[in-house]
């Protein structure tokens, strides 16, 4: 659903063969059948896993094998709100941990599997998803929040572990038009609002076309020598990057960071 059927969509787009992943049959049906209108179906298979589970996992990487020999590409788009509201007030602080399970755990052992198997075959390029709460304090929805500024910096580790064979980003969606933009809505108005009138000039959520092309161009050989970045879909110019290779690669742009006093014309550092 959401972004990640718009991002097998894309990909197909450009030629690739998808493996399409997720908890419900039911859905991975529906997408299979939708995608195989547009594009040849013996290049799309799914494959119902949860990603927080490590035996799942590995089934994803063996059905990929299985199906098109190897994996040149991952985009990884599954996560969950978990609890909206104040931290005092959540009542179930498994859920609580329940979201970092999927949305943190989930990423290390889905990124884990990935750079097993692209590291015997050549390398390759994996996207992982930031969200709300990554790059700017997110209240009531601090489960959510942590895992992804974890993400983050998973992703920045990550990158520098396994270059220069594999090549690792994460990908800010923004506020993206799916099931979970609406569970915000419902969740909490007046901070949704918020996040439409500061992110959002239009006042509207996104398309997730726009995060589904970003992901095709970041697992593109296109994006060859980009890693280790914290990507805007919307507002980074991401698709001109790779005429500023040098720069990404010899600087701290387009990462996660502290603000010191001196950057901010305060001399008592």
């Amino acid at each position: 659903m959401g972004i990640g059927f718009e991002s097998a969509r894309s990909c197909l787009s450009y030629g690739a063969n998808v493996v399409l992943c997720a908890r419900g049959e039911e859905a991975l049906a529906k997408a299979a059948r939708e995608l195989s209108n547009e594009y040849t179906a013996e290049k799309i298979t799914t494959l119902s896993a949860d990603v927080g589970e490590e035996s799942d996992v590995e089934r994803i990487f063996d059905h990929v094998s299985a199906s098109f020999g190897k994996c040149d590409g991952v985009v990884h788009a599954a996560a969950i709100l978990g609890p909206i509201g104040p931290v005092a007030d959540v009542e179930d602080p498994d859920l609580w941990f329940e979201t970092l399970r999927i949305n943190l755990f989930g990423t290390f052992l889905v990124t884990r599997a990935a750079a097993r198997r692209m590291k015997a075959t050549g390398g390759g390029r994996i996207v992982l998803y930031a969200g709300g709460g990554a790059s700017a304090p997110f209240p009531n929805y601090t489960a959510y929040a942590c895992s992804k500024v974890a993400v983050v910096r998973f992703t920045e580790s990550v990158a520098v572990e396994l270059a220069p064979e594999i090549e690792v980003n994460c990908l800010a969606p923004g506020l993206v038009a799916t099931r979970m933009q609406q569970q915000v809505v419902a969740g909490d108005r007046a901070r949704a609002d918020d996040l439409k009138s500061k992110r959002m000039p239009a006042g509207e959520a996104i398309s997730p076309k726009v995060a589904a092309e970003a992901s095709a161009f970041l697992v593109s050989d296109a994006a060859g020598g980009i890693s280790g970045k914290f990507v805007s879909a919307r507002f980074d110019g991401y698709a001109e990057w790779p005429q500023h290779l040098a720069e990404l690669r010899d600087t701290d742009i387009f990462t996660l960071r502290r603000i010191l006093p001196r950057e901010r014309g305060m001399d008592w550092q």
